[in-house]
């Protein structure tokens, strides 16, 4: 069941997903998701003379509530998705994996219509699942990316699935933003207008996966379990040689550690970037209105189009590993004009500016970064190794969340929430210099025989 590599209606078939499952990154995690559930939070927690809502007795921040959500939900990922990858690699079950998760994920993500505010709690947890089922489908969808491009093709396809991403989830967010300026025209309340505009995420995630189901080849046949073992004995034990075998690619492992460091932070800023935007100004925010919102962001998506296309040129250029330190610098900087700027009465048209420094370099840093790493991946583990990478990649951050959420919670103001995100990218700056990139392709290589 080998396939041809660079078949252009194959790469097409595969970059349809990015198209189909950005809908969740966009709609959902960067726009609608975090303010609304703030929202909920904010009046639950008017209940309480603290100010913060209670989950199960715990006390809970408002704007702090989605930042905890998506930490535990990759808290999750880490669990999970390495077990699922060398299920995957052993059983060559990654397009059905692939298409499990991702129908789970688009359905958690169409059950957000029901999210209300006697309901705030469902939201988290509804999001919780969507986004764990979300790493999961992108695991496999990335490892399928050294099976479907040659080695010199890479850049480019993974820039290309990138800037399709962000025109689909563009797409789809430029709908949503029509029908959220004349919502009020058909006698629909903000609530249940911002409720559709969620679950349309789910639709359309679930609606044009299925071009990629079609197009997709699996890349060998099913292998059976052997007697008395199940998928999850046998992932366990795929797991465990993986991770006994890593010490043999000490480049990639390196390479694992800073992308994650540097990525992380970049995902925070995309997750967090709608709650303090729309934060009230005696919070640390900004005070952007939801349709100003949705308009910077939608114009973060097409600019973003051109970025990723643009950065894997770049990367050609410079290399790989230099364009993505290009776009730390610019990252650091977003961070600091965050901290300081965004104030006064320009503050609205500064916000305009800042996403325009994001988008450029947005796409392109993950872009690049994931073709760089599908250069440093065994044969045959590609998924497990992935589960590694995804545990830090688009939607998917950890530890920048919590220390968001903590540092805003410690001093009631978002501005130094965001100023600790450059400790990420200080980090990304620090440690990527460090990586051979060519030991690590060769080290691939030689134990490929």
């Amino acid at each position: 069941m080998d396939a041809i590599i660079n078949d252009k209606k194959e790469i097409r078939g595969w970059a349809m997903y990015d198209w189909a499952n950005s809908a969740f990154s966009t709609t959902v995690g960067t726009v609608f998701l975090g303010p609304y559930l703030a929202s909920l939070v904010a009046a639950a927690a008017l209940k309480f003379p603290d100010g913060m809502a209670r989950f199960l007795g715990i006390p809970i921040a408002p704007d702090s509530f989605m930042p905890y959500v998506v930490s535990i939900s990759v808290f999750l990922q880490v669990i999970f998705l390495p077990i699922l990858g060398a299920i995957a690699d052993y059983s060559h079950l990654r397009k059905q994996m692939m298409r499990f998760f991702a129908t789970i994920g688009a359905l958690a993500t169409i059950g957000l219509f029901v999210v209300t505010e006697p309901l705030w709690w469902l939201g988290g947890l509804l999001f919780m699942l969507a986004n764990l089922a979300f790493g999961a489908a992108m695991v496999f969808y990335n490892s399928y990316l050294p099976d479907i491009a040659s080695e010199d093709q890479r850049d480019r396809v993974s820039s290309f699935g990138w800037a399709m991403g962000y025109l689909g989830g563009g797409l789809l967010l430029l709908l949503n933003l029509v029908f959220f300026l004349t919502y009020e025209q058909f006698g629909i309340p903000t609530g249940l207008a911002v409720r559709i505009n969620l679950a349309s995420a789910g639709v359309w995630w679930m609606g044009f996966s299925f071009i990629t189901w079609a197009r997709l080849r699996a890349r060998k046949a099913s292998k059976p379990l052997p007697q008395n073992e199940t998928y999850m004995s046998v992932g366990f034990k795929q797991l465990g040689k993986t991770l006994k075998e890593i010490k043999s690619f000490p480049e990639t492992l390196k390479y694992l550690v800073a992308y994650f460091l540097y990525n992380d932070g970049i995902q925070t800023v995309v997750a967090v970037s709608a709650t303090f935007a729309a934060a009230p100004v005696i919070r640390g925010g900004i005070e952007v209105d939801q349709s100003t919102l949705t308009m910077v962001i939608l114009m973060i998506q097409f600019v973003a189009f051109g970025g990723a296309l643009f950065w894997g040129k770049l990367a050609k250029w410079v290399g790989a590993k230099n364009s993505i330190i290009i776009s730390l610098v610019v990252w650091a900087g977003v961070t600091v004009f965050a901290f300081f700027g965004l104030k006064g009465e320009t503050r609205i048209l500064q916000f305009w500016v800042m996403g325009f420094f994001i988008a450029l370099v947005m796409g392109g840093s993950q872009a690049i970064s994931r073709s760089l790493f599908a250069q440093m991946v065994p044969s045959g583990k590609e998924a497990e190794y992935f589960s590694f990478y995804e545990i830090s990649e688009r939607g998917t951050s950890w530890i920048g969340p919590m220390l968001f959420g903590l540092v805003n919670q410690l001093f009631g103001n978002l501005r130094p929430a965001i100023l600790s995100l450059i400790f990420f990218f200080v980090m990304g700056l620090i440690l990527l210099p460090f990586v051979n990139v060519d030991k690590a392709i060769n080290d691939v290589k030689e134990a490929a025989g």
